[in-house]
């Protein structure tokens, strides 16, 4: 369904039913709700959740900002590297807004928050700035954004810059199944055909890469939130994958030093992805974390 938040048309699913305590997943860059594994948001829902997933700005079902333009992803990226201003459509404390005005468009006055590397950063910028519609945080596979950190691995980062073979639904599929591999969870390996299957439904239900380019200027222009998590109050949770080649555990390690009294959790053969082992581990800790976490009145 899609709801009005923010001066937005923003497409959620809404899972679990009211009179349960809310979780909102926010998801990574460039991936849509259907990102969230359905059989995760049920381990959620069984364990006594109601559990709203939706699709960020300018990805998936939700409004676009194809009149914006896509901007010079080469040159925005010198002037990072030089610590100069990066130039983006829109920021992530504008999607941090769009998550609250999901909540508003329900009438859920609070909520768990749960983000997942983009959305992570879009979560952590929730608790430091909405801290009364917060419950709780849970950050994973996300980074604080330090400047120094380090970045994705070699052939990751030469991965994320090369084009696919072909416009074709099967090259792109193949394509995106090299970055896969490269980001995968060495313990927990996915086949080609069941990573295709998953691509190929995203790809059918929304196919949207200018979005993409868009959301990754504004995590680059994201500068000022490793000073905004000291002020981040709620309990905070962070899980990191211990061998993740896109976003190295020390970013979730900076994060977690951050926050005050934020819990860090390494998850040992973890990568960056949700494969169903995964999920069955992130929930494992999650659902005991939001479980022990008082009510926090508006």
């Amino acid at each position: 369904m899609k709801v009005q938040a923010n001066g937005l048309q923003i497409e959620v699913d809404d899972t679990g039913g009211e009179g349960r305590p809310v979780i909102l997943l926010i998801m990574g860059l460039g991936m849509q709700l259907v990102a969230w594994p359905r059989d995760f948001v049920q381990l959620l829902v069984d364990a006594g959740f109601r559990v709203l997933r939706h699709d960020n700005r300018d990805i998936g079902l939700s409004e676009g900002f194809d009149h914006k333009g896509v901007g010079n992803i080469v040159w925005e990226s010198i002037r990072l590297r030089l610590g100069l201003p990066v130039r983006s459509a829109y920021t992530l404390q504008d999607m941090a807004a769009d998550s609250l005005g999901v909540l508003d468009a329900l009438g859920i006055a609070q909520a768990h928050v749960v983000g997942a590397s983009m959305g992570g950063m879009i979560a952590q910028r929730m608790a430091a700035t909405a801290p009364t519609r917060v419950q709780s945080l849970v950050s994973i596979m996300s980074s604080s954004g330090a400047r120094g950190l380090p970045g994705p691995r070699r052939e990751v980062a030469a991965m994320l810059l090369r084009r696919p073979l072909g416009r074709g639904e099967d090259e792109l599929i193949a394509h995106s199944i090299r970055l896969l591999r490269l980001i995968q969870s060495p313990a927990y390996p996915q086949t080609d055909e069941a990573l295709a299957e998953r691509l190929r439904f995203a790809m059918r239900r929304a196919y949207h890469p200018a979005g993409m380019f868009r959301q990754m200027l504004a995590i680059g222009a994201d500068t000022e939130r490793p000073e905004l998590l000291g002020r981040i109050q709620c309990p905070t949770l962070v899980l990191h994958g211990e061998p993740d080649a896109l976003v190295p555990i020390a970013c979730g390690q900076d994060t977690a030093r951050r926050i005050p009294g934020a819990q860090f959790v390494p998850i040992p053969g973890m990568g960056h992805d949700l494969p169903p082992e995964v999920c069955a581990i992130l929930a494992r800790h999650i659902v005991p974390f939001l479980n022990a976490t008082p009510s926090r009145h508006p």
